[in-house]
């Protein structure tokens, strides 16, 4: 059980990538819904979790070369966002890896001295035959999922099954849906408890009108994992949601500061 005095910490929001495309190209079967097609925007973040003694790392956003190629917009290279944000690459921060996706693992290897939280469903999912699939591997880098492999080799993976705690009151839950072992991550903060659903929620539409995006592994688990953060926001569970892609995030936030400006906010910032 979490210790109802667990420090507080803040919680920044980097969004390095972004890209403008078709409604039916992210959100599954558009055409059942009987309404047109048109232009929206996806925006990619990545999190960092940190108070005075404690920094958690929650994805690592995509590497530059494979987003190129993708058609992605990178607003700023997540190597050079963690320095500006002073992020030490060289130490023993926790690296929740919510889902192995490539816009989510890209920069691993930055880290070669954390521990990488992932769940067992997920590290299994991507070395087993149907990874392979073009359907399913499109959504991958072979490079990045063997960073991975290699973490495990050398003893730095941590599996876990249902959730974990991974540094006083943040807390990983698995929930699947979007890939085998999909996470979310809770933190407490000054501003309330804050939800980082990655892509258990993609878009805060995804949330409100049950319409799930476009890349599932098990949509009955999918509609769960929606119907469980609407729980959570309904029960007070948590205070603030913040959704893996959706566009304008950072209008919510306070600036991180004026030099990253439209690329970082924060939420419970810390005073010193």
């Amino acid at each position: 059980m979490t210790d109802p005095g667990a420090d507080r910490y803040e919680v920044v929001v980097v969004r390095h990538g972004t890209r403008v495309t078709r409604r039916s190209e992210v959100f599954l079967n558009h055409a059942q819904y009987g309404e047109p097609d048109g232009p929206f925007t996806v925006d990619y973040h990545l999190w960092v979790v940190r108070n005075a003694t404690t920094t958690v790392l929650v994805d690592t956003g995509f590497a530059r070369g494979p987003a190129e190629a993708r058609g992605r917009t990178v607003l700023v290279d997540p190597a050079d966002a963690y320095r500006r944000l002073g992020v030490d690459t060289d130490g023993r921060h926790p690296l929740v890896v919510t889902h192995a996706h490539y816009d989510h693992i890209g920069n691993v290897g930055l880290f070669p001295r954390s521990t990488v939280v992932v769940s067992s469903a997920e590290m299994d999912f991507w070395h087993s035959p149907v990874a392979g699939r073009r359907l399913i591997a499109h959504f991958t880098e072979a490079d990045e999922v063997a960073v991975l492999s290699r973490a495990e080799e050398e003893g730095r993976v941590r599996r876990f099954s249902g959730s974990t705690e991974v540094a006083p009151g943040v807390v990983v839950t698995e929930v699947g849906g979007h890939t085998p072992g999909q996470c979310m991550v809770t933190v407490p903060t000054s501003a309330g408890v804050v939800l980082l659903t990655s892509d258990a929620v993609h878009f805060t539409e995804e949330l409100e009108r049950d319409m799930p995006f476009v890349s599932v592994t098990d949509l009955p688990a999918t509609y769960e994992a929606l119907q469980t953060v609407r729980d959570m926001v309904a029960t007070g569970a948590v205070d603030v949601v913040l959704t893996g892609h959706d566009a304008g995030v950072l209008d919510r936030l306070e600036p991180y500061s004026p030099e990253l400006a439209g690329v970082a906010g924060v939420v419970g910032r810390l005073r010193t």
